[in-house]
């Protein structure tokens, strides 16, 4: 009889981890709706002040209780928010550009990365351009800048804008050559692609351009091989936090 009571005790005793976990689900998606507000409806925050006013022991279903309950109903909510959907797409424009520029990237032709910005894809200033030069080395690269075009014009991009930035290393320009100062030299380099891309087809009003001189490095100025990182263009997926 003692050991009946055991068993007994024994299968209850689980029970608070149906409560725990509901409770860690309803903090999951509060913490999602934190991360940015701004895509929130009063609806979905309505849903989760009740599914957290009724959710003492017993009263709320979902978890890990046979029917689906609330739960289950808000967290395909909390999944289909707009801003769940902008990451699902950029993350599948990563991807797509890491498989695209796979050899280049392999050659450190082109630098593929995530910022605050959003996706960043470099092109490395000394392959693309002649040397202290605005004028795009079509000859080396024109296959590159082919798929370049293509990727920006996808279709699971065709809502996206860009951002072309150029940038130097800290050595001034040649006084006797065409540039005032390496100002100059970067934004002309980020007009020269965005050209180049406006020719291939590419609405040019979705593009913006800018030019930062050497004052956004990523790699020392002391050294040839920082300078060469340097020298570079960034082409900038813009997150519509930056816009």
């Amino acid at each position: 009889m003692a050991r009946k009571k055991k068993r007994e005790s024994d299968e209850s005793s689980g029970d608070w981890m149906t409560t725990y976990a509901d409770m860690i689900t309803l903090m999951l998606c509060f913490f999602v709706i934190l991360f940015n507000p701004d895509d929130v409806t009063q609806g979905q925050l309505d849903a989760i002040s009740e599914s957290m006013r009724t959710g003492g022991i017993g009263t709320m279903a979902g978890g890990m209780t046979i029917s689906p309950g609330r739960n289950a109903d808000l967290g395909n909510t909390i999944m289909s928010l707009p801003s769940m959907e902008r990451g699902r797409v950029m993350g599948t424009a990563l991807r797509r550009a890491v498989s695209v520029f796979s050899p280049e990237v392999r050659t450190n032709l082109i630098k593929i990365t995530h910022d605050e910005r959003g996706l960043v894809i470099t092109l490395a200033g000394d392959a693309f351009f002649y040397s202290a030069s605005a004028r795009i080395n079509v000859e080396s690269t024109r296959e590159i800048l082919l798929r370049l075009g293509t990727y920006l014009d996808s279709y699971e991009l065709r809502d996206r804008r860009f951002r072309i930035e150029g940038h130097t290393d800290s050595v001034d320009v040649d006084p006797s050559g065409p540039w005032e100062d390496n100002w100059q030299l970067s934004i002309e380099r980020s007009r020269a692609v965005l050209r180049y891309l406006a020719a291939l087809g590419i609405n040019e009003r979705r593009f913006q351009i800018a030019g930062f001189s050497d004052t956004a490095p990523v790699a020392s100025n002391d050294t040839e091989e920082g300078r060469a990182a340097n020298r570079r263009v960034d082409i900038i997926i813009i997150d519509e936090g930056h816009l």
